[in-house]
């Protein structure tokens, strides 16, 4: 199996720098003790404190980036984007950077501690953290246990701008990742892997949630074809005819990606019908990130 491995050290240097330049002088002499304290003991006490403390001393301010940022971040591990996080959630980020990490099963072990008694901030930390901690390959399951949970930010940590999901999640955690995504009406956009990810079997997961809204008298956000283009056939493009006649541009122009996502010969044919929105597509003027950042929730 592939393993997808930030460089611990760099990681370290590159959160610090984004800490160091978002905290207070007092935050980051916290920290700086927190962190020499959790690299020296091995009973873990220390870094089960101050993962706790975290937000009292570091503070809660969401940090401001610059362009270089983020693709700094990216370049350290792609998908990676810690635009969304706070001071205090870089502080445990960089709490659980500083655990020895040479024994496995003793790292792994105050990992498993931390998640057990984590409340919900901390779950937050610990689910956006995982692309960049060592042994990434024992978190799978993990993850998916966090896919289930009913508290909407923890969904979000794991879901949105987090590359560790495309990486290590099962097929079927996946598809349910990304079907509950369009079910609370979070952007796909911002799902990292979705185009790599996509397969037949969640095209027919999405186009029948579709049907139950239909059903209902609901719409669908029109991000949800996006996983479904590459797969289109006979009866998945008679959804896509359906979404042309909506009413709504948008939903329109969601129709026409999928098409020129698809290799069947019938959907070449629905998209070339539809001249206007095909010459957007090819001078990129349209795209699925437009579509996702100008989609309201379905209602």
């Amino acid at each position: 199996m592939q393993v997808f491995q930030a460089d611990l050290e760099k990681s370290r240097d590159f959160i610090y720098a984004l800490f160091k330049r978002n905290a207070s002088l007092e935050a980051r002499g916290w920290l700086d003790e927190k962190q020499k304290q959790v690299e020296e003991d091995n009973s873990g006490k220390y870094l089960y404190l101050a993962f706790s403390a975290a937000p009292r001393f570091a503070g809660k301010k969401v940090l401001q980036l610059e362009p270089a940022d983020l693709a700094n971040a990216n370049e350290l591990r792609p998908g990676f984007d810690p635009s969304v996080w706070t001071t205090a959630q870089t502080a445990r980020t960089l709490l659980l950077l500083s655990i020895p990490h040479q024994d496995q099963p003793v790292f792994l072990h105050k990992l498993n501690q931390l998640f057990a008694t984590a409340e919900m901030s901390e779950l937050v930390a610990l689910y956006a953290s995982l692309p960049l901690l060592p042994y990434p390959e024992a978190y799978k399951l993990r993850a998916a246990e966090g896919i289930r949970t009913n508290m909407g930010t923890v969904f979000e940590a794991i879901a949105l701008n987090n590359p560790y999901s495309a990486d290590y999640l099962e097929e079927g955690a996946w598809n349910q990742m990304v079907l509950k995504t369009v079910f609370v009406g979070k952007p796909l956009y911002r799902i990292y892997g979705l185009e790599k990810r996509s397969n037949p079997t969640l095209a027919r997961i999405l186009s029948d949630y579709a049907h139950e809204r239909w059903a209902a008298g609901r719409t669908v956000t029109p991000e949800l074809w996006r996983p479904v283009g590459p797969f289109l056939d006979e009866v998945l493009l008679e959804d896509i005819k359906k979404v042309f006649s909506h009413p709504d541009q948008i939903q329109q122009e969601a129709a026409a990606l999928a098409c020129a996502q698809g290799s069947l010969t019938q959907s070449k044919e629905l998209l070339d019908a539809h001249p206007i929105l095909k010459n957007k597509i090819e001078t990129g003027e349209l795209n699925w990130h437009y579509i996702g950042s100008n989609s309201l929730p379905a209602n």
